[in-house]
């Protein structure tokens, strides 16, 4: 369910009334349909502004409730968490719950803080936040009033647990679903409140997520486990320089292996059609392909480097410019400079890109794991030219998104295959295709500088930073009038208080054929990074604690205060430590959450590392479910300390080197340390978890690395060489 938040936006003043209609639907279940403004999706019709319905709530006579989710499950947890604010409100049982997975539709479903229909950014909680609450209040409140009316009692005579109304007197009980009738005949009541959080008895305890059975028995749906009658396996190669094209396919002997049905050559790319996936990939094997390698075949990770460096020689937009930095600089007791860099990497989710699509005439369906279903729409449209009104789209658990399916470039190319055959095709990217040919995380380069009075107090901070403008390409309408990419410079000033802030962004682009993406945190997991990392440099120059020096730079961020302060006493910080051994610590406040850790190491003279223990703490604000933000933390920082360790990657002459995990390297499960993770529970309205524990970990890391070794680094993944003895 999804509540305009902005109280200044079109319809912020509407009533619930004006938003809610109840009626009896199918079979007899009562369908609470809210119709809420949702930010830039806004229809215009006869010249007035129609709020199309957002997310529907079914209570079904047998007392079932269907919460259509707007978001959809990749391993966060929204198919738990969402249902709990509703079942709170409604008073019943979790278990009651049925989620469906809601349609693509943007006007409906489109997520109130991004203005799109996207699972992205950190941000399902935030946006499931106030309206599903006030959706669970509003129905219960109409079942209590259907309840007194059929005993002629007063509503507040009333009260209601585990799906029922109980009059308090009499002891006499109705379930919601006997109720559901009478309910839908009742005016909808307005600005019904919330529960107080003192009365929860459900959002704040842990609770099994809904979709571990079906994960762990192996009847959980994902896109790729799509069957259909009839339906052929298609297998995929691109040119192996990016961007390139192709030329010419000789494909005689590929039409010779057993169970291959065609072979379709597109500008960028060849499929081989089967009977079955191994028969496709037999057949790719034997295709003879002439490829136009095109612009790329000289690009190169230096030459990237090269270019986003170069940029910081340019002026760039200026996004933050508080106070006088010229000044203080001039009147400072010490400056200190540094340069930071941030390499690309890729997802490399374990399920790998794939799509089943069946084009039929002037329709199309299609079935996938997509964070982003309505982009799914209009990519297919693009392809074949068939209305996004025509085009149905079936999405399935995710596994693993990460930001990369967010884009559905990879859902044209199929469209463009589908249209050449009568019938449905399962378009799979091999793991190697994935990961030569993904998008990609940009690629940074920055410029820092504090100034510090005679006390080692940072008294100014300006901030350069050159890379790609993902959000300008997703989508152009988020891009502010200043011009500057709002995911570029989140978090670029930092979470510290310094009178004096300067950040300046300089945007630039790889050549065409290379698609940056979001990644698990792009902005804030770049600046966290160098931000942090900074001004741990700028800690040791004056001498000063780590921790004691991010403290007294968070004076105006209690919060940020607070889990620094708990992740640094949990983690033991200031014992003694054998040789070669380090902590290493790293504040982070971003998606609305605030978030510290500190990483405890151990280098050996060969330079392998072996990260000993993770202790972080984590402010979200009013937690759903501990249980999810515990694991999303635990996995979050695994997910970044494989990308402390092994996330880089490298291209050659226009070819990605990197194809599969052996040289895009996973931490092992050996390798993975003990994660000891503490929640600070406050009050305030729920900040997102799905990329902060990712992003808070390389400056931690490499912080750990410094303590270990006396050795500062500002790029990673550090080399083995560079940390020997």
């Amino acid at each position: 369910m999804a509540l305009h938040e902005n109280d200044t936006s079109p319809g912020a003043g509407l009533s619930r009334r004006g938003f809610m209609t109840v009626t009896l639907g199918t079979g007899g279940a009562l369908v609470a349909a809210f119709h809420l403004p949702a930010k830039k999706a806004l229809a215009q019709g006869s010249g007035a502004r129609e709020f199309a319905p957002n997310v529907y709530v079914r209570i079904a006579p047998s007392g079932a409730v269907t919460f259509v989710n707007p978001f959809v499950e990749m391993g966060q947890g929204s198919f738990t968490a969402v249902p709990m604010m509703l079942a709170e409100e409604l008073d019943i049982d979790l278990s009651s719950v049925t989620v469906e997975q809601a349609p693509a539709d943007e006007k409906r479903y489109g997520n109130p803080i991004l203005g799109l229909q996207v699972t992205g950014a950190s941000c399902s909680i935030q946006g499931a936040w106030k309206a599903v609450r006030g959706a669970g209040a509003t129905c219960r409140a109409m079942l209590v009033a259907a309840a007194a009316q059929a005993w002629k009692v007063g509503p507040g005579d009333c009260r209601t647990s585990r799906g029922k109304v109980i009059h308090t007197g009499s002891g006499r009980e109705r379930s919601y679903g006997s109720l559901i009738a009478l309910a839908a005949t009742l005016p909808v009541p307005t600005d019904v409140p919330v529960k107080n959080p003192k009365d929860y008895k459900l959002v704040g305890t842990p609770a099994k997520r809904t979709d571990s059975r079906s994960k762990t028995d192996g009847s959980a749906r994902f896109g790729i486990d799509m069957r259909l009658p009839g339906m052929k396996v298609a297998a995929i190669r691109h040119c192996p320089v990016l961007g390139g094209k192709v030329r010419k396919v000789g494909d005689a002997k590929a039409l010779a292996v057993k169970g291959v049905r065609q072979v379709v050559a597109g500008d960028d790319i060849v499929a081989v059609i089967a009977d079955h996936y191994g028969a496709a990939r037999k057949g790719l094997a034997a295709l003879e392909i002439e490829w136009d390698e095109g612009a790329n075949a000289a690009f190169s990770t230096a030459s990237w480097e090269s270019s986003v460096r170069g940029a910081l020689k340019q002026k760039g937009l200026v996004s933050t410019n508080e106070g006088d930095f010229a000044a203080a600089r001039s009147g400072a007791a010490r400056v200190i400079e540094a340069e930071y860099g941030a390499p690309t990497m890729l997802h490399a989710p374990l399920e790998p890109m794939n799509c089943t699509i069946h084009v039929r005439g002037n329709a199309c369906e299609v079935w996938l794991g997509t964070q982003s279903p309505v982009k799914v729409q209009q990519s297919i449209h693009r392809a074949t030219g068939i209305p996004v009104e025509n085009v149905q789209v079936h999405n399935f658990l995710i596994g693993g998104g990460f930001g990369r399916r967010l884009d559905a470039e990879y859902v044209e190319q199929a469209a463009k295959i589908a249209k050449q055959v009568s019938f449905p095709l399962k378009v799979i990217y091999s793991r190697e295709e994935d990961i030569r040919h993904g998008s990609f995380r940009p690629l940074y380069c920055d410029e820092l500088a504090a100034t510090l009075d005679a006390s080692g107090t940072v008294t100014g901070f300006s901030h350069r930073l050159a890379g790609s403008a993902v959000i300008a390409r997703f989508s152009p309408p988020w891009i502010p009038a200043n011009g500057v990419d709002p995911d570029a410079v989140d978090a670029a000033d930092g979470p510290f208080s310094i009178p004096v802030k300067y950040v300046e962004y300089v945007p630039i682009e790889p050549p065409p054929g290379v698609m940056t993406a979001f990644w698990r945190g792009v902005g804030p997991g770049h600046n966290g990074w160098v931000i942090d990392s900074f001004m741990d440099e700028v800690a040791v120059a004056t001498r000063a604690d780590p921790v004691a020096f991010r403290v007294a730079h968070l004076g105006k961020n209690p919060r940020a205060k607070a889990v620094l302060e708990r992740a640094a006493s949990q983690a033991g910080w200031g014992r003694a430590l054998p040789p070669r051994s380090g902590m290493g610590v790293a504040v982070l406040t971003a998606w609305g959450s605030h978030i510290a850790l500190v990483v405890q190491l151990r280098v050996a003279d060969d330079g392998t590392v072996e990260v000993q223990r993770m202790t972080s703490a984590v402010d979200c604000g009013v937690v759903i479910n501990p249980d999810s933000v515990v694991a999303q933390m635990e996995g979050g920082h695994i997910f970044g300390l494989t990308a402390a360790l092994y996330g880089q990657v490298t291209i050659d002459k226009g070819q990605v080197q990197q194809s599969n995990f052996h040289n895009y390297q996973l931490l092992r499960i050996d390798q993975t340390p003990a994660i000891d993770v503490s929640i600070v529970r406050t009050d305030n309205d729920p900040g997102g978890v799905g990329e902060i524990g990712c992003a808070i970990v390389i400056p931690a890391f490499v912080n750990a690395l410094h303590a270990a070794t006396g050795k500062r680094f500002r790029n990673y993944p550090v080399p083995a060489k560079e940390l020997m003895a």
